[in-house]
């Protein structure tokens, strides 16, 4: 190593010195760093009914659309804002918008009466959220932070949503948009609890009912377990590759000090 860049020039030197310093600054914070880009992207589509409302609509269709690469947007599982409820059934948004095609169900984002969708569902906020949320407490907890087993994740993080989340498709792709699919309904649910709860805790996707519990707390396991039992292996990993860049770095500074001597 010492040979070659002894042999590089004094402009080479400068440009991999200033590369290395960026590199260092971003190994150094990556947990912030994180936290802020990632937390921009995560809750950008909060924007998109900030801009409805103050008629801002080609910012927030723009917000629309590209969220809608990442998301199925489905109103009846979307929060609404600046409207008097925040989340609507499939027999409400029916009563002003087509339900009978989910490609077209999606599209709605909304009414000046009833408020304005985020760009996220409530599954995607949970999960990607739960990632931001996990980002926080581990810089919060810093050293202290606990680490998830890899088993515990795949228990805690991966196998419930993974199993909400695919009898949702299942239930999507047999029954569409016309709210009586299992999940729509969740007669099996009723049995198994004797239809101990009410009628609204059963049916449909409204807040306080099972499948919006079920896709908050699922969302938020997978990505708080997600946070704890990777983001240990992370640090560790540019703990080492901070090291390296240190130690190149004071190289270069050695060389640098050498040819003021010299000079």
């Amino acid at each position: 190593m010492a040979s070659s860049t002894s042999t590089v020039s004094p402009t080479t030197r400068k440009i991999i010195k200033g590369i290395d310093t960026i590199a260092l600054y971003a190994v150094k914070h990556w947990l912030g760093l994180f936290i802020l880009l990632y937390g921009a992207w995560v809750w950008a589509p909060l924007l998109a009914p900030v801009f409805m409302e103050i008629g801002l609509t080609g910012p927030a269709n723009g917000l629309y659309f590209t969220y809608s690469l990442f998301c199925h947007q489905l109103p009846e599982r979307s929060l609404f804002f600046f409207g008097p409820q925040m989340m609507y059934s499939l027999d409400q948004i029916g009563q002003v918008w087509s339900t009978e095609n989910q490609l077209v169900l999606r599209q709605f984002v909304g009414t000046p009466e009833m408020g304005w969708k985020m760009a996220w569902s409530d599954r995607m906020i949970s999960t990607y959220g739960g990632v931001w949320l996990g980002a926080v407490l581990y810089a919060i907890l810093g050293k202290r932070s606990p680490r998830v087993p890899f088993w515990l994740w795949i228990a805690v993080g991966i196998v419930p949503l993974a199993l909400d989340g695919g009898t949702h498709l299942v239930n999507d792709i047999l029954a569409g948009s016309s709210g009586q699919g299992f999940r729509d309904t969740n007669d099996w649910l009723r049995v198994l609890t004797f239809n101990a709860f009410p009628a609204e805790f059963y049916y449909g996707n409204m807040l306080g009912s099972f499948n919006s519990w079920a896709r908050w707390i699922t969302g938020f396991a997978f990505g708080i377990t997600t946070v704890f039992a990777f983001f240990p292996t992370i640090r560790a990993g540019l703990l080492e590759t901070q090291r390296d860049l240190e130690a190149q770095l004071a190289r270069i500074h050695e060389r640098e000090e050498a040819a003021r001597v010299k000079a």
